[in-house]
C-alpha cells in the first residue's frame, strides 16, 4: 500500500512538472557560432541527431566509426558541418579529433557521448575480453573524450556534455552484465563531473532510455546465438541449449523489444539538453524508462528480486540434473 501511495505522489508531481513545462517553456539557446561535438553518428541516434540540430543552425562535428559513412553523412549536412573518422576507445584518433578542432575554434559548446556498442548473455557466458570491450566502448572511451575537450568546453560558462546511458545503468536487468556495468559506471562519471565542473557553469546532463528500435534490438538473437556458439561445450552442457531458447523466446515475446521506443524519443530529449537554457539533469525519454524506473528501482530489492526469480524461472540443464539426484 505505501509502495502504491509513493508512486501516486511521484506521478502527481511528475504530471505537475510536465504541465508546468509545456506552458512555461524555457528558452532556447542562440545556435549561432557554437560548435558541437557527437561521436557514434554513424546510424541511428547519433546520425539523426547530427542532422537535426544542424539544421537548428549548430557547427556539427560529427565522429563516425567506419570510414564509409563519411561521404554518406556528410551529403546529408550543411556545408558548416565536419565528418571524421573517430575511434573512442584509441587515444591516437581522440587527439587527431582534437586537432581538427581546434583549427576550427578554441570553444566547444557542447559534446554528446553517443557512440556505444551492447551485448547480452549471463556473467558465465561472458569472457572477460568482451567484458573489456564493452566497456572500452561505453565507458573508458566517453572519459578519455571528455577529459581530452573538458579545456575547450570550460573557455566559456553554460558549455555542456550529455552522455548516453540507459535504464540498465541504474537498474540491472539478468542477461545484461556487461552492458548494464559499463552503463551504471558512465553515470557515475556523469554524476561525478557534475558536481566538480559546478563552480565553471558546466551542464551535465544524463539520457537513460528502455529498449530502442535499433539493428541491435532486431539482431538480439541471432548475436545471442552467435555468443552461445563460442562458448566452451563446458559452460552449453552445464546450461544446456534449453535454457538458450527459453530466454530467446521470453524476451522476443517481452514488451521492452516488442514495443521498444522509437531512437526519435532519445533524439528529442537530446536536443532539449544542448538546446535549453535550462538542461535537466537526468533525460528518461520514451515509457520504457519511466516505467522501469517506477516499478523495478523504487520498490524494495528483496521484492523486485523475488519478482523476477518468478518470471525467469527457467532452470539450467545441470542444475535440473542435480535436483532429479
Amino acid at each position: 500500500m505505501l509502495f502504491f501511495s509513493i508512486a501516486l505522489v511521484i506521478i502527481i508531481i511528475y504530471s505537475i512538472y510536465r504541465l508546468y513545462n509545456h506552458f512555461y517553456p524555457t528558452l532556447n539557446v542562440n545556435s549561432n557560432d557554437k560548435y558541437v561535438l557527437i561521436s557514434g553518428c554513424d546510424t541511428g541516434v547519433g546520425y539523426s541527431l547530427a542532422l537535426q540540430l544542424d539544421q537548428q543552425g549548430f557547427n556539427i562535428l560529427a565522429g563516425v566509426y567506419l570510414h564509409e559513412n563519411i561521404t554518406s553523412l556528410t551529403n546529408q549536412l550543411s556545408s558548416r558541418a565536419t565528418v571524421f573518422h573517430l575511434d573512442i576507445t584509441k587515444q591516437d584518433d581522440i587527439d587527431a579529433a582534437l586537432q581538427l578542432v581546434q583549427k576550427k575554434t578554441n570553444t566547444l559548446y557542447a559534446l554528446i557521448n553517443n557512440a556505444g556498442i551492447i551485448t547480452h548473455g549471463c556473467i558465465d557466458w561472458t569472457s572477460m575480453n568482451l567484458m573489456r570491450q564493452i566497456m572500452d566502448v561505453n565507458y573508458f572511451g566517453h572519459v578519455a573524450m571528455t577529459k581530452t575537450f573538458l579545456p575547450l568546453l570550460l573557455t566559456k560558462p553554460y558549455s555542456r556534455v550529455v552522455n548516453m546511458c540507459s535504464a540498465t545503468g541504474f537498474f540491472a536487468f539478468p542477461n545484461t552484465c556487461a552492458y548494464s556495468s559499463s552503463k551504471s559506471a558512465l553515470e557515475a562519471f556523469s554524476d561525478c563531473l557534475r558536481r566538480e565542473m559546478r563552480p565553471w557553469g558546466l551542464h551535465v546532463s544524463i539520457i537513460e532510455p528502455g529498449t530502442l528500435r535499433t539493428l541491435m534490438t532486431e539482431n538480439y538473437e541471432k548475436n545471442l546465438r552467435a555468443l552461445w556458439n563460442g562458448l566452451s561445450a563446458d559452460t552449453q552442457q552445464r546450461w544446456g541449449i534449453e535454457f538458450l531458447n527459453n530466454i530467446i523466446q521470453q524476451s522476443l515475446s517481452s514488451p521492452f523489444i516488442k514495443y521498444a521506443d522509437s531512437p526519435l524519443t532519445v533524439v528529442k530529449a537530446i536536443q532539449h539538453a544542448v538546446m535549453s537554457t535550462k538542461p535537466c539533469i537526468r533525460y528518461r525519454p520514451g515509457w520504457q524508462a519511466k516505467m522501469i524506473f517506477v516499478v523495478f528501482y523504487l520498490p524494495p530489492v528483496w521484492l523486485i528480486d523475488k519478482l523476477l526469480a518468478k518470471v525467469l524461472h527457467f532452470i539450467p540443464a545441470e542444475l535440473r540434473k542435480q535436483q532429479s539426484n
